[in-house]
């Protein structure tokens, strides 16, 4: 005769399931299930208190981060300007075969820096500044606003040429470039300011007063170190200059 289910079951080598584990106290698997801890409901009030101990790491700020008027005033160190000028000045010797190269290889460094700088000066007047249409008004912009901003101090002499027209000279008695350069016997005519008559070039270029821009050395027995800057303008300013005048 055969079992029923109910026998079957009663002798089966599983166990029968009770949702209260106090029924089966005795079984392994119900001391299992008591031995587990009982989880509690997650609040709002703990996710807060676990997010404000988290961590969120922020990236570093950069001086392209700061406000263009905030470093206005800021001054660099002569040392730190005398380091990076001296290893450009060693890069582009490396790179020329002559004096002359080398000039032009230090104004072509200086061209790029005086756009960038006529744009910061330009944005920093805001609605106060104006454009200048001029000659006289840009190269006063030069011996001033520039030079200020670069040095701290404005150009020692703006003077025209008595010779030619379209002639101006700027005078500099003792230029920062030149300062912590030593410059060889065999390479006495370099003058390394061909980095600052770069700059005076491209302003203005940018400000549609094409001309050509060049450093001399005049030392005297006062100041051994004067450049002066020649700025020879094309004829296309000298037309223009003419019908304001007319």
């Amino acid at each position: 005769m055969e079992r029923s289910n109910t026998d079957s079951f009663r002798h089966s080598q599983y166990l029968p399931f009770s949702p209260t584990t106090s029924s089966h106290p005795s079984t392994p698997l119900a001391q299992k299930h008591a031995s587990l801890p009982i989880p509690t409901p997650t609040t709002a009030s703990s996710l807060s208190a676990s997010a404000s101990t988290l961590r969120y790491s922020q990236p570093r700020k950069t001086i392209y981060d700061r406000h263009l008027n905030r470093s206005k005033g800021a001054e660099l160190s002569k040392a730190s300007f005398a380091f990076l000028f001296g290893e450009m000045v060693q890069y582009a010797q490396k790179r020329v075969s002559g004096i002359q190269d080398l000039e032009k290889k230090l104004n072509a460094h200086g061209y790029s820096v005086g756009q960038r700088l006529l744009e910061l000066l330009v944005w920093r007047e805001g609605r106060s500044g104006k454009r200048e249409t001029r000659v006289l008004g840009i190269l006063q912009f030069i011996t001033n606003t520039l030079w200020r901003a670069i040095y701290n101090k404005p150009a020692d002499a703006l003077e025209k040429s008595r010779d030619h027209e379209d002639e101006y000279m700027i005078s500099d008695n003792d230029p920062m470039v030149n300062t912590y350069i030593s410059v060889p016997k065999e390479m006495n005519q370099l003058n390394c300011a061909a980095f600052q008559a770069g700059i005076i070039e491209a302003v203005l270029d940018s400000c549609m007063f094409p001309a050509r821009v060049t450093a001399h050395s005049v030392p005297n027995e006062t100041w051994p170190g004067k450049t002066v800057f020649l700025i020879k303008f094309e004829q296309v300013v000298l037309d223009r200059e003419a019908e304001f005048i007319s």
